[in-house]
């Protein structure tokens, strides 16, 4: 399904609420910017209650510790 938005002067725009409801987009989702050969691909990032506890698998306590650390930088 096509929706069209309106890109305002400063680069800003609104995502339907449908769309932000469908992703749980809220007041201070992170979003990445992904640049596509078809356009901008816009992604919700997970947020540090999201990965809590999912890595055990795949990172040692130590590399689950500096991915925090990167995540609260990047939060602040």
């Amino acid at each position: 399904m096509e929706t069209e938005i309106v890109v305002k002067k400063k680069g800003q725009t609104t995502i339907p609420v449908r769309i932000r409801k469908k992703f749980k987009i809220e007041e201070g989702t992170r979003l990445a910017v992904v640049e596509t050969d078809e356009g901008i691909l816009l992604k919700p990032k997970k947020s540090f209650w999201d990965m809590l506890g999912s890595g055990s698998e795949f990172a040692t306590v130590e590399e689950m510790n500096k991915l925090l650390d990167k995540l609260r930088h990047e939060d602040e």
